[in-house]
C-alpha cells in the first residue's frame, strides 16, 4: 500500500524507455539484471526471464507480450566532470518487448509509449533482420536509440567490430556503444548512467486536462480490466472521473498505480509516467487499445492519435476435437480473446469437420502459441486445419473484399482477378552463401530487389514475395541452406494480382474445403500430385477403397486409392465347391460398396497439416 504522504514524482527525474532486439540477443535477461540492480527484486527472487510470466515465454526463450516494471534509481551524477543531468532519485520506466517477427504489432505499442531505447546487438552475432527492423521502427519514432554491445563474456565476442557494424548500418557513433554481459552484470551500471543522461524526460504539463494513452490492457480475474497508460498531460487518482474517448464510455476510478514489476498502489499519477488504472471496467470489449483516456468534467481538446489494428495475416480453422464440445471451444477461445485481442475469430462450419471457428492472426508463431494456450489454460482438444492467407479478389462488377479460406473463393468466372498479399522481405546472410539464398527465393517466386553489405562477410538481401510462400517453412529452408547463420524480417506492402486457382482436394468422392488450397496455375498439377501422395500416407486403411482426388474446377488432374482392409472370408472353406466361396467373395464385395457410400473417412490432424508442405521429398 501506499503513503498518503508518497512525494510527487517529477516530471524531469522520469525515463521511459524500451529494450528491442533480435530474438535471442539477451534483452530478457538484461531487463532482469536492471531490475536487480535497481532493487525491484532480490537475489532469492531472481530467476531467468522474471519478466516473462507466461510458462509458454520461458519454455521458448522468447518475449510473447510486452510487459513492464518502474524502477527507481539513485544516479550519483556524471562522470569525469561531463555536463549531465542533477544527481538524485530517478524514476526509470522500461517496456520489455518482443522480439520475434510475429510480434511487431507489440513492439510498436510499447515504442509509442517511451522517449528512447536500448538496441541490444549481439557480440557474436552481429547485426540481425529484427535488430533493424526494430532500429528503423524506433528511429521513425523519434527515439533517443542506445547501443548495446551484449555478451561480451562469450570468448567468440567481436565487440569492436559490432560497434563499428552498428554505426555503419544505422549511423550510430561506435565510441557512444556500451559494452556489457547481461548474464554476469557487466556494464550495466553504464547502461542506467546512459538512461539517465541519454534518454530525454518526457514533455508534458500535470496541470494541463487528463491525457494518457492505453498501450496494453488485461483482465484481472477480481477486479475487471486493468488498462496500462502512459500519462502524457494532467494527472488522474482515486474517484476521479473518467472518460474513455474512442469508446465514449465513463468510469469511476478504483485505483491507479505502477508495476515494480508486481501491481503497486500509488496516491496519484501524473505526466510522464507509465502505471495502470482500475476502473470497474467489466469486459475488454469496454477497451480499445490506442484509446485516449480523459477527466469528465474537465476534458483534454483532441484524442490522441492511438494505434492501427493489428493486421491479420495468417487464417487457419479450429474445430473442437474427440471430447470437447463447439461451446466449450468458444468459452476457451472468449476467454484467450480477453488476454490478446490481437487474434481474431468468427463461427465456421465444415462438413468434414463440424462446427468450428475461422481464426485470424499475426503470424504462424502466433498461431501456434494461441493453439498451445488454448490447449493448456483451457484443456480443450482441438483439430486444427492448414494455415492459409488472406486473398483480394474482384468481381467482374468492381466490387473488391478479402477472403480468409480457400473454401471461400467463388468460381473463378465470376471474378476479373484474384490478388495475393506480397511482403518485403529482408535476408541477412554470410556472403558466401548469397547463390543458395538466391536459389531459394527464385523456387518460391521471389523478386530480387537489392544487394548491400554490411560488412565484406555479411549481406543484406532485399526480395518480394508472395506472403504464402514464406509463411511456412521458408525460414527453416533458409536456416537450413545456410547452416543456420541467415536471419530474416518481412513486411507487407500490399495485394497484386496473379494468375491464381483453387486446387480441391476430395476424399472418398466429397471436397474437403480445409484441404482446399490456392496455388499458381503453373505449379497445381505439382502441387496437386504431390499433396495427395502425402495424403495416401496420411490416412489409415479404412474396411472400404478410399480415392483421392485433386481438382481445378471439374478437372480432375491426380488421383490415388487408399486399398480397403480385407478380411479373408474364404478362410472357413476347406475344399468343395469353388462356387460356395464366390458367393462369400461377391457378397464381401457388396458389403464394402455399401459401406463406401454411407461409411465415414477419418482423417487424422496430420493429414491436414501436411498440405502446407511444400518440400521435394
Amino acid at each position: 500500500m501506499f503513503s498518503p504522504y508518497t512525494p510527487r514524482v517529477e516530471i524531469e527525474t522520469i525515463r521511459n524507455f524500451s529494450i528491442i532486439a533480435h530474438i535471442d540477443h539477451g534483452k530478457s535477461t538484461l531487463a532482469d539484471r536492471l531490475l536487480l540492480r535497481c532493487g525491484a527484486i532480490t537475489d532469492r527472487e531472481f530467476r531467468e526471464q522474471f519478466l516473462d510470466d507466461m510458462d509458454l515465454e520461458r519454455e521458448m526463450g522468447i518475449t510473447i507480450k510486452a510487459n513492464r516494471a518502474s524502477l527507481t534509481y539513485e544516479y550519483p551524477g556524471p562522470k569525469h566532470g561531463v555536463v549531465g543531468p542533477p544527481p538524485g532519485t530517478y524514476h526509470l520506466n522500461l517496456i520489455d518487448t518482443p522480439g520475434h517477427v510475429d510480434f511487431h504489432y507489440e513492439v510498436s505499442r510499447a515504442l509509442a509509449a517511451c522517449e528512447g531505447v536500448l538496441l541490444l546487438v549481439d557480440a557474436t552475432q552481429g547485426i540481425e533482420a529484427q535488430t533493424l527492423a526494430n532500429a528503423y521502427k524506433a528511429i521513425e519514432a523519434g527515439l533517443r536509440i542506445i547501443p548495446v554491445v551484449n555478451k561480451i563474456d562469450l570468448p567468440s565476442a567481436r565487440a569492436e567490430d559490432i560497434a563499428i557494424e552498428i554505426e555503419q548500418v544505422l549511423s550510430l557513433p561506435a565510441e557512444e556503444a556500451i559494452f556489457a554481459s547481461a548474464k554476469v552484470g557487466t556494464g550495466i551500471e553504464d547502461i542506467l548512467y546512459a538512461i539517465v543522461e541519454r534518454i530525454p524526460s518526457p514533455k508534458g504539463d500535470s496541470e494541463n486536462p487528463l491525457k494518457a494513452l492505453i498501450y496494453d490492457a488485461k483482465v484481472d480475474s477480481h477486479r475487471g480490466v486493468v488498462c496500462h497508460m502512459r500519462i502524457m498531460d494532467g494527472q488522474v487518482k482515486k474517484g476521479d472521473k473518467i472518460r474513455l474517448m474512442a469508446a465514449g464510455r465513463t468510469y469511476q476510478v478504483s485505483d491507479v498505480g505502477v508495476f515494480t514489476p508486481k501491481i503497486t498502489s500509488r496516491p496519484e499519477l501524473t505526466a510522464g509516467q507509465v502505471g495502470y488504472l482500475f476502473a470497474g471496467i467489466k469486459t475488454i470489449h469496454d477497451v480499445n487499445i490506442g484509446d485516449t483516456i480523459t477527466q469528465e468534467n474537465r476534458p483534454c481538446d483532441a484524442a490522441l492519435q492511438g494505434y492501427r489494428p493489428p493486421q491479420q495475416m495468417v487464417f487457419c480453422d479450429f474445430y473442437p476435437g474427440p471430447g470437447t464440445t463447439s461451446a466449450e471451444l468458444r468459452e476457451a477461445m472468449e476467454a484467450l480473446w480477453l488476454n490478446d485481442s490481437s487474434f481474431n475469430f468468427q463461427p465456421a462450419a465444415s462438413a468434414a469437420l463440424g462446427v468450428g471457428f475461422r481464426c485470424g492472426f499475426l503470424g504462424l508463431l502466433h498461431m501456434k502459441i494461441i493453439q498451445e494456450r488454448l490447449e493448456r489454460e483451457s484443456d480443450v482438444d482441438i483439430v486444427q486445419t492448414a494455415p492459409t492467407v488472406g486473398f483480394e479478389i474482384v468481381y467482374k462488377d468492381g466490387v473488391t473484399r478479402i477472403i480468409e479460406s480457400p473454401a471461400d473463393l467463388p468460381p473463378m468466372e465470376q471474378l476479373e482477378e484474384v490478388r495475393e498479399p506480397y511482403v518485403r522481405c529482408e535476408i541477412i546472410t554470410p556472403a558466401r552463401y548469397i547463390g543458395a539464398v538466391m536459389s531459394l527465393s527464385e523456387d518460391r517466386r521471389g523478386a530480387h530487389k537489392r544487394t548491400e553489405y554490411l560488412s565484406p562477410e555479411r549481406v543484406v538481401l532485399t526480395y518480394e514475395f508472395p506472403l504464402a510462400e514464406v509463411i511456412y517453412d521458408f525460414f527453416d529452408r533458409l536456416k537450413s541452406v545456410t547452416s543456420g547463420y541467415a536471419t530474416m524480417d518481412y513486411e507487407l506492402i500490399g495485394f497484386r494480382p496473379d494468375d491464381l486457382v483453387k486446387l480441391n482436394i476430395l476424399v472418398n468422392g466429397t471436397p474437403v474445403d480445409a484441404l482446399s488450397v490456392i496455388v499458381h496455375r503453373s505449379r497445381a498439377d505439382y502441387r496437386g500430385r504431390k499433396l495427395i501422395a502425402r495424403l495416401k500416407k496420411e490416412i489409415d486403411r479404412h474396411l472400404f477403397e478410399i480415392p483421392i482426388q485433386a481438382a481445378i474446377g471439374n478437372k480432375i488432374i491426380a488421383r490415388e486409392t487408399i486399398k480397403p482392409v480385407r478380411k479373408d472370408v474364404t478362410a472357413k472353406c476347406y475344399g468343395g465347391d469353388v462356387t460356395r466361396k464366390r458367393k462369400l467373395l461377391e457378397k464381401q464385395k457388396e458389403g464394402k460398396k455399401r459401406m463406401k457410400n454411407v461409411g465415414s473417412v477419418n482423417i487424422p490432424q496430420s493429414a491436414f497439416m501436411s498440405v502446407l508442405d511444400t518440400s521435394e521429398d
